[in-house]
């Protein structure tokens, strides 16, 4: 079967849309143009598909996945003149936007409410606006956002119940809800608190610190220790928790659930990795490889995934495991790729291409995660800054 049919905007998700439609195909035919795996005329009909009509820029309306800074990313990786023009513009306008999110963000702290998973999270809050503000070398708009982070991190008393200052007042849907009474804590990397956990690190690893990152890093790996079940190979965290868990200390389910990026062990222990690594700790750094490896080694975990994506798939372990194994302290992780590659085609192969274009959950991220396979460059390598799984 032919696992590179090419792609047509025919079928466009949302066209903006880093995750689902037309500018997560943009970033896939923008870095294949860069690694020399293509003409830059391949790129044309997807970043016009992308750009068409007006650029959603509305503040609570867009994140690093959706809208202007979604264009932005997607136009830092494709250096033409008209390009640099709309992305000095676009800049522009993502620091004002920051700045709007970031000072309503602090008056919810000051009231002592409790936060939405979109204001903080990597997908639609301000750890992807900080992302967005790290990859571009935006100095301001970055230490702003981490001294956010750091406020994050600080305890709150809901209701005479001390809970962790992310702890989220709607449900995983990212809306209020009366099936999450009291609302509940998201362990993920795309919504929970392993994203902040890898920005902060990420930062701190470059050379970005504000006061108190460093203790918002320990703050919050002592909350994922507390709620690791199981220790070296066997260890695995929750992807999220009620406040009826919180209050028993425990959490209702009894395994792990898929080994995803998005919520799984996988992107959980890579934020610790980098947590590790950030702070010199290599007991931290061992203690999550070695998670990473025994979700690797498990074929129950394995079989929960159902899919080739980037978001929940294999194309998304894939990647998490090959940038933890860079970083490693061994060989191990590294020794799980050939395997984990031709799961990938087994999937691939009886299942087809999935009829989705986008990046996350679209042929894009799978095309991307093979490319970087083959083509694996600095200049190719850099797409997945905005998963927050580069180091």
């Amino acid at each position: 079967m032919n696992h590179d049919a090419p792609l047509t905007p025919a079928r466009l998700g949302w066209r903006q849309s880093l995750y689902s439609g037309a500018a997560g195909v943009a970033l896939l035919h923008a870095v294949r143009a860069r690694a020399g795996q293509e003409d830059r005329e391949a790129l044309r009909p997807w970043a016009a598909a992308m750009v068409e009509g007006p650029i959603q820029a509305a503040p609570e309306a867009c994140g690093l996945y959706e809208g202007a800074p979604a264009v932005a990313y997607v136009l830092s990786f494709t250096h033409t003149n008209t390009a640099t023009r709309a992305l000095t513009t676009l800049d522009t306008h993502l620091a004002y936007l920051t700045r709007h999110r970031l000072k309503r963000a602090h008056a919810r702290i000051d009231r002592g409410a409790l936060p939405t998973l979109g204001e903080y999270d990597l997908i639609s809050g301000l750890t992807g606006l900080g992302t967005y503000h790290l990859h571009r070398g935006h100095r301001t708009e970055l230490r702003d956002t981490l001294a956010y982070l750091v406020r994050l991190t600080e305890p709150i008393t809901i209701d005479a119940q001390p809970l962790p200052g992310w702890w989220t007042s709607d449900s995983p849907d990212l809306r209020p809800s009366p099936r999450w009474p009291g609302g509940h804590g998201n362990f993920g990397l795309a919504h929970g608190i392993a994203g902040p956990l890898a920005l902060l690190a990420t930062a701190l690893r470059h050379g970005h610190a504000v006061p108190g990152q460093t203790l918002a890093i320990i703050r919050i790996c002592g909350w994922l220790d507390r709620w690791r079940t199981g220790t070296g190979s066997r260890a695995w965290w929750p992807d999220l928790i009620t406040r009826a868990e919180h209050r028993r200390g425990e959490p209702q389910r009894r395994g792990p659930r898929r080994p995803s990026w998005c919520y799984g062990t996988p992107g959980i222990a890579r934020a610790q990795q980098l947590a590790g690594l950030a702070l010199g700790d290599r007991d931290r750094q061992r203690q999550a490889e070695q998670a990473l490896a025994g979700c690797l080694a498990d074929d129950q975990q394995l079989a929960q995934l159902t899919d080739a994506f980037l978001c929940h798939g294999w194309a998304g372990l894939i990647r998490t495991v090959s940038r933890a194994a860079a970083d490693a302290m061994d060989d191990e992780l590294a020794t799980y790729l050939p395997r984990l590659h031709a799961r990938l085609n087994e999937h691939l192969d009886h299942s087809g291409l999935p009829e989705g274009v986008g990046l996350m959950d679209g042929t894009a991220g799978i095309h991307l995660v093979r490319l970087t396979d083959v083509v694996n460059t600095t200049l190719t390598a850099a797409w997945d800054r905005c998963t927050l799984l580069t180091g």
